[in-house]
């Protein structure tokens, strides 16, 4: 029987390869916190998407650490017979911190499948060995700027574009993109709840230029603000923020508040309520694709696995490594014709190199139980 030991709590500063700016604010270096997961027959690891300061969530690293540290490691280390599933249980009763949850969830389901030799991928059901990458390309300064990335992602391989958009960086770039570059390209646009339904005129202009979707246009609560909404565009809305369950999904699909969701194992608890969100949104004929947080190769492996399951039929934000960062502290990700391979070594099925990862750590405590 499984029992959990100890917990790694790690701080990383990993710096971008550019600024990445979105509605919410410019990032230039991602805070990251990681678990390494001790149980008394193996160990895994984990990753916290949260950021340093809460703008896209309510989370951030410094609360995600204290609610692992105070609640969350103390509560599962009561448990006997530890696998993912009692993990999700357990923390089920303190409520919030989705992304601390999930990091601590994937690395006991990491120590889980390592002892049982099992990947993640065949886990979740994957059924591909590789999988479709789009690229998410942050605000610009100016539209050229935009132009010559864009067309730097599509000489990578990139299958899929995503352009950042708010109000007054919207219409004209997409309109540019799509110009230069043709009718051929898979192109959406992420809002990151930047609009309110005032804005419906204007987003309508969108529908010109046949995108796939508008990702999160409105606020993450205003769930019968984007089912209003769909019926004034053209363009399918997908949700993001405002999934946070199969529960929330299955409401928001039978409102018809989107008709495309972006699953984000982090913002959502875990691995575990990724997959029951996958088959909710399956079952209603709805397709879902991966979301990205500027994971490293430790939570970008996990997205990988989960991105080759049957219902993701969208080219989702898996993006290379280098899409970010010089230099991983895993063995890099890197692109082939479009895609990604999905790891098929137990777990998660890579691990962090020890010296890359010591090149970029700031603190490590570590919690014995």
């Amino acid at each position: 029987m499984a029992k959990l030991t100890g917990v790694e709590l790690r701080r990383i500063r990993m710096p971008l390869v550019a600024p990445f700016r979105t509605s919410f604010g410019t990032e230039l270096e991602r805070d990251v916190l990681l678990l390494r997961v001790v149980l008394d027959d193996s160990e895994g690891w984990g990753e916290c998407v949260a950021g340093s300061d809460p703008l896209y969530s309510a989370e951030y690293v410094e609360a995600a650490a204290d609610v692992l540290r105070r609640f969350f490691i103390p509560a599962v280390a009561e448990c006997h017979d530890l696998d993912a599933h009692q993990v999700s249980r357990t923390l089920a009763q303190f409520k919030g911190h989705p992304m601390a949850k999930a990091a601590l969830e994937m690395g006991v389901l990491d120590a889980e499948l390592r002892h049982r030799d099992t990947s993640l991928a065949r886990e979740l059901g994957a059924v591909r060995d590789r999988v479709d990458c789009g690229v998410s390309v942050g605000i610009m300064d100016s539209i050229p700027q935009l132009v010559d990335a864009v067309a730097g992602y599509l000489d990578e391989g990139y299958l899929r574009i995503k352009l950042k958009i708010e109000p007054g960086w919207d219409v004209e770039p997409v309109r540019v993109v799509r110009e230069t570059f043709g009718d051929e390209i898979l192109l959406q646009v992420d809002a990151n709840t930047a609009y309110e339904l005032s804005d419906a005129r204007q987003l309508a202009k969108l529908d010109d230029f046949d995108l796939l979707l508008i990702e999160q246009p409105m606020d993450e609560d205003d769930v019968l603000g984007h089912a209003e909404l769909a019926k004034r565009l053209r363009t399918p809305i997908c949700l993001d923020e405002s999934i946070t369950s199969a529960r929330s999904a299955a409401a928001a699909i039978t409102l018809g508040a989107c008709q495309i969701v972006n699953v984000k194992p982090g913002r959502v608890g875990g691995y575990l309520e990724a997959r029951r969100i996958h088959d909710v949104c399956q079952a209603h004929g709805v397709p879902v694709w991966c979301g990205g947080m500027l994971e490293t190769g430790i939570g970008r492996a996990a997205n990988v696995a989960l991105a080759a399951m049957p219902g993701f039929t969208l080219p989702g934000d898996t993006s290379a490594s280098s899409r970010y960062y010089h230099r991983d502290v895993t063995a890099p990700f890197e692109l082939d014709e479009g895609r990604l391979s999905v790891p098929t070594g137990p777990g998660i099925g890579v691990e962090p190199i020890p010296a890359e990862l010591d090149a970029v750590t700031e603190q490590t405590e570590w919690i014995a139980l």
